[in-house]
């Protein structure tokens, strides 16, 4: 499981029917610190995120299965909305972004 920070939305009118009702976010990846790392990925959504929270999400065939479809083609899938963090390394506080060390 990775972190990230939904930047924003994807729309497209064609895809593949397997993705019909999907919603596609943009997602970066965030470091522990909430720094932002690496390039933006699109992630279908399975479980109502918004723009600006911080997420849970899975790459690769885990993709797949957390969207209930093995068959998908989907590389990328938020399966959770962080609401804090907390971390003896100088983690954040996502909630408020408060530093918590």
């Amino acid at each position: 499981m990775h972190m990230g920070k939904v930047i924003g939305m994807a729309v497209a009118t064609r895809k593949d029917e397997k993705l019909v009702g999907s919603k596609l976010l943009i997602t970066q990846p965030v470091q522990l610190d909430g720094s932002l790392t690496g390039q933006p990925i699109i992630a279908v959504d399975t479980v109502g995120a918004g723009i600006g929270e911080q997420v849970i999400y899975v790459i690769g065939s885990v993709a797949a299965r957390a969207v209930q479809r093995a068959d998908a083609p989907v590389d990328a899938a938020i399966v959770g909305i962080i609401d804090n963090t907390e971390c003896e390394t100088g983690g954040r506080d996502a909630a408020n972004g408060n530093a918590t060390d």
